[in-house]
């Protein structure tokens, strides 16, 4: 089974200002440097009137690392930007803080704090997801079974995608692959035998929308 690994959800940005300097971060997902690369250049013309577009980029084929100051004091800009990434442990991400100047010096200290800091919030706008080994489940019970089958899968790390109530209850899920059997056996277990979970496919893809830490 492929390992599991953490990735944004999707793009993210957010804003920060200190001392009348506007810093505006961007996340994205990404699977290639040429695609990493692609994404600094854009936002370079379109913030083409900014002092500063520092960037950052992880890419999980090859463990590739990179980061760029662009004119910012060494270690103030791209560094604290690529720690952030590092440190919430995601991958195949590209970001770029875009800072437009107040006027005002922020000193090294106060330039790796709003870099660093404004990364963190556009991932955190971003999410996170699980890029691993998923399954996705139909389970069928009873109108008085539901609310302990859905304690169950979520237990199981499980994630209700949909719930149909018609003659029965009938629960999509998401779930890890590897806990499928774990989840069989709690059905089996409750229901004396007569609940069924089926396992529609099996795909190595992106989880739910997760919260950064």
């Amino acid at each position: 089974m492929k390992e599991s690994y953490i990735v944004p959800f999707g793009q993210g940005e957010a804003e920060y200002v200190e001392k009348r300097s506007r810093f505006i971060g961007h996340v994205w997902p990404v699977g290639s440097e040429e695609e990493a690369r692609r994404r600094i250049e854009e936002t370079r013309k379109r913030h083409y009137d900014a002092r500063h577009n520092c960037w950052c980029y992880v890419i999980r084929e090859g463990n590739i690392l990179r980061y760029g100051d662009d004119g910012e004091p060494q270690g103030t800009a791209g560094q604290p930007m690529l720690n952030v990434f590092l440190r919430e442990e995601v991958t195949n991400v590209c970001c770029v803080v875009t800072r437009y100047f107040g006027g005002i010096l922020l000193g090294a200290g106060g330039l790796t704090r709003a870099y660093g800091g404004t990364a963190k919030l556009a991932l955190n706008q971003a999410g996170i997801s699980h890029m691993r080994l998923w399954a996705s489940l139909v389970i069928p019970c009873g109108y008085a079974q539901y609310e302990r089958v859905r304690q169950l899968a979520e237990a199981e790390g499980g994630v209700i995608a949909g719930t149909d109530f018609g003659a029965d209850v009938v629960l999509s899920v998401l779930l890890p692959a590897e806990r499928t059997e774990g989840l069989q056996a709690r059905l089996t277990e409750l229901s004396a035998g007569q609940l069924e979970l089926l396992v529609e496919e099996e795909a190595f893809r992106p989880g739910p929308r997760e919260e950064a830490r």
